[in-house]
């Protein structure tokens, strides 16, 4: 008998019958013949430019000098600052208009001025900058052990730098140790206030010791803290026993060394002299 193959049409044209499916017809033609695709990048441009534009424009307005800063309003009014220390930062920092001035920067030259501690800045709608200022309170010299170098202390302990001729207690000692030193101040003149003096002068060496200074020229010399007997102890000791050691010393004292651990020791004022000359 006869044999007899059925061919498709596709077959006979050298075609096979998944060569025309979809998916693989549009992997053929490619982004370009997607609209879809086109669209949605076309989108993305034009959002991209639109924020360009909008950026540069906004940029470009808020450059013109349509909103200038006509005034600075000083709400605190200064104690140690002037008014001419006041107008030169004012000069030489603001720049720009109402929206484009850097308050951060003009912050920062305000508090380079010698008593400024702390500098707040702020705009006020129109044409106005408000500045308030926390100026350092000075309570004390401060000189760091070892150098000639004088600065002053605030309230908060921390050691600035700025001119003064007012009468305040000097401070003397390691660098860093100017809070500390300041409460030590306050404890030992609460201590004094019986023999009626103030402390004047008050010095901490490298080595922890002591020596306090009172206004009527005496020095006390306190030395370091003892285990058997602490600086405090000795220095109560010693208020409670002056008055009656004045009396009977009869003489002017320059120094009163508080180191013994069971006593003191008193040096006039013509012995300390002489043995200041000889050195």
């Amino acid at each position: 008998m006869a044999e007899f193959r059925l061919r498709s049409p596709l077959a006979a044209r050298g075609l096979s019958g998944t060569s025309r499916m979809p998916g693989r017809v549009h992997e053929r033609e490619g982004v370009w013949h997607r609209p879809a695709v086109l669209n949605l990048f076309s989108d993305i441009l034009m959002l991209f430019a639109a924020v360009a534009f909008g950026y540069a424009f906004v940029a470009w307005f808020l450059s013109r000098p349509l909103f200038p800063l006509r005034e600075v309003v000083v709400l605190t009014p200064p104690a140690q600052v002037t008014t001419e220390q006041l107008e030169y930062v004012a000069r030489s920092a603001i720049h720009g208009n109402f929206f484009s001035v850097d308050l951060e920067t003009v912050r920062e030259t305000f508090e380079k001025l010698p008593w400024v501690r702390r500098a707040e800045v702020r705009r006020r709608w129109p044409d106005v900058l408000e500045l308030r200022l926390e100026e350092h309170q000075a309570v004390a010299y401060w000189t760091v052990s070892g150098s000639g170098d004088s600065q002053l202390v605030n309230r908060q302990g921390e050691v600035f730098v700025a001119a003064s001729n007012a009468e305040l207690p000097s401070f003397s000692g390691p660098q860093g140790s100017a809070a500390y030193i300041q409460a030590k101040h306050r404890e030992f003149g609460a201590m004094l206030e019986p023999l009626g003096h103030k402390l004047v002068g008050l010095a901490l060496s490298a080595r922890e010791a002591w020596q306090l200074k009172l206004d009527d020229g005496m020095v006390i010399m306190l030395g370091r803290d003892q285990e058997k007997a602490p600086i405090g102890q000795r220095l109560e000791r010693f208020v409670s026993a002056w008055p009656q050691a004045r009396e009977k010393v009869g003489v002017q004292v320059a120094v009163a060394d508080l180191r013994y651990p069971s006593g003191f020791a008193l040096t006039p004022v013509g012995d300390f002299k002489a043995a200041k000359g000889k050195q």
